[in-house]
């Protein structure tokens, strides 16, 4: 599959590079919503394809992915140019796909290359505090980060219960999303607003209540209902496949280093601005960035030079849930491209009618819409992209939107950040955890079934949160 994506990809690239510099930005104002249909198209693939030939998925979703890339790229470069498609697609891929990925796999491999050691009895206690943990750990090395670190030992401890799916749901719900809601490290939407120049500390400041309610209320109601399903007659197994022990410990620690050397080139990124950019076909790539991204590369590398064997077999690490993402996101973030593009042409746009929703008739922001045109779209676009288009939409400046229209800031933050849990595809980690939960033997609820789950615990929530804070 990757060979025949590249060479489709190469091919393409050979026809779209003597057009680059020539490319202009695409005016999503003339866009016609049908270049959204490649979009739509992968996003259903991923929703029902599970269930319908899981079989087929399972061995070509890779394959699936490139295909509506292709039936993106193919009409776009016909209609409006090699030039203008070529610019689109680098961009993607170099501003934005690449230090994705970079990203997520050097937090998934050092991770990975952690085993806590020891079996802990899956209570509704343990469970809890286990998620208490991942929620504290999110903010300060990624929800991708807590959720690898975390989930393994997790299943592990579970492992002997007959119901287990809830609690990966809430994993999802608390670890991955929720609690990586108050720093710049936490959550990609955050760390763009970071870059953007908005305070490191600002998030922690202003949204601080709302993480606290969210995901407090979110381990209360998770620790009542697993409290429920472990009292149930029959929850557990017979056989633990893992028998709990007194003592727990930690292998592959050096990756600990290595974690703090993620988080420091990441914090490097967004502090260090020496001026130096590059153009790569028309797209600018700064200096911290390269450094950073080459950074995480040899991270990467040094972890799996530097963590034993047995660690990794101790933990079952495998590429599987990271290649699933990478494919699948290298499809999203391309057939996304028209999608944005027409979220940026504001009311004058084919979205239009969303861009005016969040605005008030005297022309002052509305928070509240903010808060769920933000959100709802950061369930099924990528949140990042979407957190920025919206930061840009209320003016694009960091100094009056930390200040004068803090409210709105802040609802675009939570937004982005704790609607990404309402569906697998609204932040990265979502997928990953999925993926590896499925690859230990626990049955996850489909696209569709996780989405019960969400519409009926979490959007409760937020309607509780405009009405307490996003109501200004």
């Amino acid at each position: 599959m990757r060979k025949l994506f590249g060479r489709a990809l190469g091919g393409l690239m050979a026809i779209m590079l003597p057009g680059l510099a020539m490319a202009a930005d695409i005016d999503g104002s003339s866009l016609s919503v049908l270049w959204g249909v490649p979009f739509a198209g992968i996003l259903l693939s991923i929703a029902l394809m599970p269930l319908l030939t899981p079989i087929f998925w399972h061995h070509h979703f890779g394959k699936v992915a490139a295909g509506w890339a292709l039936a993106f790229l193919v009409p776009f470069a016909i209609t409006f140019g090699a030039g203008a498609a070529g610019q689109s697609l680098v961009h993607a891929l170099v501003a934005e796909y690449i230090p994705f990925v970079i990203l997520l796999t050097a937090l998934f491999t050092v991770a990975g290359g952690i085993f806590i050691r020891g079996n802990l009895h899956g209570s509704p206690g343990l469970n809890t505090s286990i998620l208490a943990i991942g929620a504290v750990l999110a903010s300060f090395m990624g929800t991708t980060g807590a959720s690898m670190l975390l989930i393994r030992p997790l299943i592990r401890a579970n492992d002997n219960r007959t119901h287990v799916a809830h609690v990966v749901v809430f994993f999802i719900f608390i670890v991955s999303n929720a609690g990586g809601s108050l720093t710049p490290l936490g959550d990609p939407p955050l760390f763009l607003g970071f870059l953007k120049g908005v305070d490191f500390f600002w998030t922690v400041r202003y949204i601080f209540p709302e993480t606290l309610f969210l995901v407090g209320s979110l381990l209360a109601f998770f620790y009542v209902l697993d409290s429920w399903y472990y009292r149930r007659s029959g929850e557990l197994l017979r056989t633990d496949p893992t028998p709990d022990s007194r003592s727990i410990g930690f292998d592959g620690k050096v990756n600990f280093v290595l974690l703090g050397a993620v988080v420091g080139l990441v914090l490097l990124s967004g502090m260090w601005k020496p001026g130096v950019v590059f153009d790569i076909a028309g797209t600018e790539v700064g200096l911290p960035g390269i450094v950073r991204d080459v950074g995480l590369i040899i991270v990467t590398l040094v972890s799996l030079k530097l963590t034993p064997k047995k660690v990794h077999e101790d933990n079952q690490f495998g590429w599987g849930p990271m290649q699933e993402v990478a494919k699948l996101f290298a499809g999203i973030f391309l057939t996304i491209i028209p999608v944005i593009a027409m979220l940026k042409a504001g009311v004058n746009g084919p979205f239009g009618a969303v861009v005016s929703a969040v605005t008030r008739a005297d022309g002052s922001p509305d928070p509240l819409m903010y808060f769920w045109a933000t959100g709802v779209l950061s369930s099924f676009l990528d949140n990042a992209p979407t957190y920025l288009v919206f930061f840009n939409t209320a003016g694009g400046d960091p100094a009056v939107l930390m200040t004068t229209l803090a409210p709105t800031l802040a609802a675009i933050s939570a937004g982005a950040v704790f609607m990404g849990a309402n569906t697998y595809i609204g932040n990265a980690p979502n997928l990953m955890v999925k993926a590896i939960a499925e690859d230990r033997g626990v049955k996850m609820p489909s696209f569709f079934g996780y989405m019960v789950w969400s519409c009926g615990i979490l959007v409760p929530l937020f309607v509780v949160m405009s009405w307490i804070w996003f109501r200004t």
